[in-house]
């Protein structure tokens, strides 16, 4: 019958180690409502591929070195790993984004598009090739990495039955004034900015794929109107893990998410194998 769990007789495998990482939903107030920056990941890439998704990756361990935190606005009252991952959600957005969520100087306003702009010519493919760090940049440049703009958002790990697992935390991010968003013609091939009702809409129509952990994501950021409302509320709002329970039937996948976590649904189907981000 449709639908029916599958059993096996196979003895369970021990799940891989789930990798940190971090994940950003850089958002702006649009002319029609608040839009979210997003990318469609490159189909040859071996994860999530050609899926839309938020800017993000793994952690480096030079994302947390002391030099890279001595230069860094709103460490006071994080832990270090903490801090580490928001360093590696503004890396991983200026790599995949060409946004750098970093000041001049201590408590000051957001680098300006021209600054913006030389850095990304200097330091966006070196960092991408991983032929440097956040170590390297601030050994050159005077920056201070704004973790205090990277508002904790949500916590998603992937399910252990899967090959690839991460341990991703999900942060907003309002988008500084001036600085221009791009895709990095690599990993992922495209770029949009877009409501959250336009991107579930799109996913719902088969115009674009949106994997579970994103669509949840889009669809609770689709809960504010504005970009002041979307960081009040994740601000007010308890962060709850996500470790989905993951289920094979004969047509696909049941996905179990707790219903603390605020998604307003504790089960979702999935009819084709499942990617994640």
């Amino acid at each position: 019958m449709s639908g029916t769990p599958r059993t096996s007789t196979e003895a369970p495998r021990a799940p891989v180690e789930a990798l940190l990482s971090a994940t950003v939903l850089l958002l702006r107030d649009g002319a029609a409502g608040l839009e979210v920056f997003m990318v469609e990941r490159h189909r040859q890439v071996d994860f999530a591929s050609g899926a839309l998704v938020f800017p993000g990756g793994k952690l480096d361990p030079a994302d947390a070195h002391p030099e890279v935190f001595a230069v860094t606005d709103g460490r006071d009252g994080l832990e270090d790993d903490e801090v580490a991952l928001r360093l590696c959600g503004i890396r991983e957005t200026f790599e995949e984004a060409g946004v750098l969520l970093a000041r001049d100087a201590p408590g000051g306003t957001y680098l300006g598009p021209k600054r913006t702009t030389e850095l990304a010519d200097k330091y966006r493919e070196p960092l991408h090739h991983n032929e440097m760090s956040l170590r390297d940049v601030v050994a050159t440049e005077t920056l201070t990495f704004a973790a205090d703009a990277m508002i904790p958002f949500a916590h998603w790990i992937t399910p252990r039955q899967s090959p690839k697992r991460f341990d991703t935390m999900f942060y907003l991010a309002a988008a500084p004034e001036g600085q221009l968003a791009g895709h990095d013609h690599r990993e992922t091939v495209d770029s949009v900015w877009i409501r959250p009702e336009d991107a579930l809409a799109d996913a719902e129509a088969g115009r674009r794929t949106v994997v579970i952990a994103t669509r949840l994501n889009v669809a609770m950021l689709g809960e504010s109107k504005t970009v002041e409302e979307a960081i009040e509320a994740a601000r007010t709002r308890p962060i709850v893990s996500v470790e989905p329970g993951m289920e094979l039937t004969d047509d696909g996948f049941i996905f179990h998410i707790p219903a603390e976590a605020g998604y307003g649904v504790t089960e979702v189907r999935e009819y084709r194998k499942p990617s994640w981000k």
